[in-house]
């Protein structure tokens, strides 16, 4: 069996590493050890839950010597702001022995609290993007000490948008230097930040989306509307005794606050939401109540649950059908970690179908389907994504169907079309469709290309 001794840490490390537990790396730590150790720009990608946050620290900190210098050596950024702080406390555990000075930094908080505790010392900066690159613009610290670049969930940031504060940041800091990153997944954007910015990275593969963990038990439902799935939600985590700690993944903000208020109604305290709209307080408090049994269900969207490390998720339940399936991958895994046995639940409705099948396409295997409870109620409200759209013909005149799906016939004198006269229809030929923003942006690179 693996152990850390392999690795040959300084004692300092071994001690924070036997206080906190750890007896075996995991792969992604283990392949990458000594790759971030040598200097070279490391690509990893592993989905949540392997083990990446110990995989970039350990050898970072391995190699850290004690200074006096104030200005930072190594800079981590990360998506969200619960990320800030589950990485600087993990990088604070693992230096306890050391002399090593971590500070977070994210948005939401007092910027000049924050560039205070900067102007103190700082080794190893965690950050978000925006937070970052404005301390950066104020002198709170100097980034010419900076010789090696993290950024963890790289696709999550890009995502969120945040390439623009990613690009600025590289093109700030020292050119020389060593550049990590880490992704659950490989996407053309990841790719093109990896050709701008990394001199030929080594990359590294671990638990690839699409394989499935043989210890997570899966089944779906097929549920004809949203609220049908409220109801079967309320129904199922009815079993208190089975449904221990829940974590219930939904696409967007919007539907998951509706999921939240719908079992708050029966629930109460025992259901919380975590989303961006929420406060970073409010945020932290549903995290720490779900994660210490207070709370027995969480409401969440992937953004913000991904990197979170939850403990002994009993089931994961997708609410929605993810588009992506590799989203399925991360959320699935949130549950059966360390070796314990995981249950996961998929409500999908005949539109999400596809996603489904793209899903069980991507794992080689089929998620069985369960028969639906005759205790539910199938409910003929609609959200207002779910109801009929009005449809436009005839240059706006508008039609809904008819219950047999049939159109109205318009009648005889509305049936005419204004075509705007003689001269608006010389114009239309001549100049025939205006191009939108787009099309002039496409052309004019065309041109100079």
């Amino acid at each position: 069996m693996n152990s850390f001794d392999q690795f040959n840490l300084k004692k300092q490390l071994k001690n924070a590493i036997d206080d906190l537990g750890f007896t075996s790396p995991t792969p992604i730590q283990e392949k990458t050890f000594s790759t971030i150790l040598s200097g070279k720009d490391l690509v990893g990608i592993a989905q949540t839950g392997t083990g990446k946050t110990l995989a970039y620290l350990l050898p970072i900190l391995e190699e850290m010597k004690y200074s006096k210098e104030l200005n930072p050596r190594v800079l981590i950024l990360v998506p969200t702001r619960e990320l800030v702080q589950q990485v600087a406390d993990q990088a604070e555990d693992l230096a306890k022995y050391m002399n090593v000075r971590v500070v977070g930094v994210y948005g939401g908080a007092n910027i000049k609290t924050q560039a205070n505790e900067l102007s103190h010392g700082v080794d190893i900066i965690v950050a978000t993007p925006g937070r970052l690159y404005d301390l950066a613009l104020a002198r709170a610290f100097q980034v010419k000490t900076i010789k090696k670049l993290i950024i963890d969930e790289v696709d999550v940031m890009l995502d969120l948008g945040f390439r623009p504060q990613l690009t600025n940041i590289m093109e700030i800091i020292p050119a020389k230097r060593q550049n990590i990153m880490f992704s659950a997944t490989m996407t053309d954007h990841v790719d093109i930040m990896i050709d701008d910015f990394f001199k030929s990275p080594e990359k590294i593969s671990i638990a690839v989306s699409g394989t499935p963990l043989e210890n997570i038990e899966q089944e779906s439902y097929i549920v004809p509307n949203f609220y049908t799935k409220v109801n079967l939600l309320k129904y199922l985590l009815q079993d208190k005794s089975w449904f221990e700690k829940v974590l219930v993944f939904v696409g967007d903000k919007r539907n998951a606050d509706r999921v939240y208020e719908s079992l708050y109604a029966d629930l109460k305290d025992e259901v919380a939401v975590i989303h961006s709209n929420k406060s970073q307080n409010y945020r932290f408090r549903s995290i720490d109540d779900f994660d210490s049994g207070k709370n027995r269900i969480l409401v969440s969207t992937d953004v913000m649950a991904r990197g979170l490390d939850l403990e002994k998720i009993t089931h994961v339940i997708n609410f929605d059908t993810p588009k992506f399936p590799e989203n399925y991958m991360h959320r699935i895994g949130r549950t059966g970690r360390a070796k314990q046995k995981g249950h996961t639940i998929l409500f999908y409705t005949e539109a999400e179908k596809g996603y489904k099948d793209s899903i069980e396409e991507l794992m080689s295997r089929t998620i069985s389907i369960s028969e639906f409870p005759e205790e539910v109620e199938v409910s003929k409200e609609l959200t207002p994504e779910e109801r009929p759209k009005e449809v436009e013909i005839n240059l706006g005149a508008k039609v809904t169907k008819s219950d047999n799906g049939a159109f109205h016939e318009k009648k005889a004198k509305n049936k005419k079309v204004n075509e705007g006269g003689s001269y608006k229809k010389e114009i239309a030929k001549k100049y025939k469709k205006p191009q939108t923003r787009g099309d002039k942006t496409y052309h004019k690179r065309k041109k100079r290309g």
